[in-house]
């Protein structure tokens, strides 16, 4: 199956999970699956959150910022691969003056 992004509607959701600003998403989703291409503007954040059902996997593929991984924070940069496992919690925060784009797949387990 091959998604095509371009043809999905983006969504622009405000404090998304309790984040600031808002988070810019074109998402595909099935019934075990969420596949994302993201966009955080300077500022933006995706709020802390717990994966208690699922795992995530975050592709940097522009800009930088910063991720909080059970609660050490590290900078990301593009070609970064972040992974959340089932049970983990995280957030995704746009500490720079460019824009962050990324891919993300929420996998329910």
């Amino acid at each position: 199956m091959i998604i095509d992004f371009n043809s999905i509607q983006q969504q622009s959701i405000a404090n998304f999970k309790g984040g600031e600003k808002a988070y810019d998403v074109r998402m595909f989703t099935d019934p075990a699956n969420k596949i994302m291409k993201g966009h955080l503007e300077p500022g933006a954040s995706i709020g802390m959150h717990t994966h208690d059902t699922s795992s995530e996997i975050i592709f940097i593929i522009q800009g930088h910022g910063s991720v909080i991984d059970d609660g050490e924070k590290n900078p990301v940069k593009a070609g970064d691969c972040l992974y959340c496992p089932k049970g983990h919690t995280h957030s995704l925060i746009n500490d720079s003056q460019e824009g962050l784009d990324f891919y993300a797949v929420v996998a329910e387990q």
